[in-house]
């Protein structure tokens, strides 16, 4: 069988990530990490581009790596329209849109330009695999109770995807046959029911909703909520930095560190192990809440993401949610991998490419 080889891209805040694979195997892997004194240089994440572009290239070069043994670019997606999950195109398109910044802002979304531009200097295929902006919610996983406020689809799409094609193959099934509850355990928890290969309902992860996490709220009290934004103590950005970045066990405890929060309980702090079995509580409530939207046909519930090597926290959500499903756990977040899997499906044809 032939050996593709794929370089792998995401983008974060602080890092520039990057991977090459031989097929599915790694052949390196990097995260090149950036001071806020760096990045407080542009005033933009576009404007970034040059400086995080060479940091790629002078990565590669220092390895004797050059693009042109490449037979794909594989991007980590960013904010763009809501889509079906799958492996797309990077297209002028998908990169206007997610300039615009109508659908947010990311830094991911420089990735799929930097990996686009690579693709057309070097004439090989740039893609992205199964983007956070994949929608493929029910009608019923829509609605609340206001007109003017419909559930948007805004989750781990890249790992929980990938993580649900591998519990599939684990239990001797295809993904399109099972029905999965993915737990994404990290930074952001989301929780989904994948029903047959798609993502019929899942909290929305990146504005908080769904349990907390280590720097999200969680879904709060509405009308607590709205008292606490009219209350003048607070702006919009404070308000929406509450629900992402600083709610969560940092507001509680002032770390986003699981390792930290379990050596205090140990060490014997109740405040700690109080607030850490309450966020294992509330995601064991979502994982009951994924059940009921499956109608209880669940092959299994899937723990995967940096939490899930805590065996405090997976212990205590199998005892709350084993009467459910058997319980898989597949730590990290393998987000590089998860890219260079996409993309090897794509060169072999096992999966066709979907325009943007």
């Amino acid at each position: 069988m032939k050996e593709y080889k794929i370089l792998t891209i995401n983008l974060g805040s602080t890092s520039t990530k990057i991977a090459v694979y031989n097929n599915d195997k790694e052949n390196f892997t990097v995260s090149i990490n950036h001071s806020i004194n760096e990045i407080s240089n542009y005033d933009s994440i576009w404007d970034q581009y040059e400086f995080r572009k060479e940091k790629i290239l002078n990565e590669l070069e220092k390895r004797n790596i050059s693009l042109k043994d490449m037979d794909c670019i594989s991007s980590r997606g960013g904010t763009i329209k809501p889509i079906v999950g799958g492996i797309y195109l990077i297209s002028l398109e998908m990169i206007d849109d997610a300039q615009s910044g109508k659908y947010g802002y990311h830094v991911c979304s420089l990735g799929m330009l930097i990996a686009m531009q690579l693709g057309k200097k070097y004439n090989i295929p740039a893609i992205t695999v199964d983007p956070p902006a994949i929608d493929e919610l029910c009608n019923y996983a829509r609605y609340t109770g206001l007109p003017e406020i419909n559930r948007k689809s805004s989750f781990h799409s890249l790992n929980q995807k990938a993580t649900a094609r591998k519990t599939a193959k684990d239990l001797g099934e295809k993904y399109e046959d099972v029905n999965l509850i993915v737990c994404h355990l990290g930074g952001g928890i989301s929780v989904a029911a994948h029903r047959k290969g798609k993502v019929i309902d899942v909290n929305n992860a990146l504005d908080g909703e769904g349990p907390m996490s280590p720097e999200r709220a969680g879904t709060i009290p509405a009308g607590d909520l709205v008292k606490m934004c009219f209350s003048g103590k607070y702006n919009q950005e404070e308000m929406l930095l509450k629900l992402n970045g600083k709610g969560g066990l940092i507001a509680h405890l002032g770390t986003t560190s699981g390792l930290e929060i379990v050596q205090r309980i140990e060490n014997g702090d109740s405040k700690a192990k109080e607030i850490f079995e309450t966020m294992a509580y509330q995601i064991s409530k979502q994982i009951g809440s994924c059940a009921s939207a499956l109608s209880g046909d669940v092959d299994a519930i899937v723990l995967t993401g940096s939490l899930s090597y805590s065996e405090r926290l997976v212990k205590i959500i199998k005892e709350r949610t084993k009467f459910i499903a058997n319980i898989m756990v597949y730590p990290g977040e393998n987000e590089m991998k998860s890219l260079a899997e996409g993309a090897l499906r794509y060169l072999r044809g096992y999966e066709k490419i979907r325009e943007y």
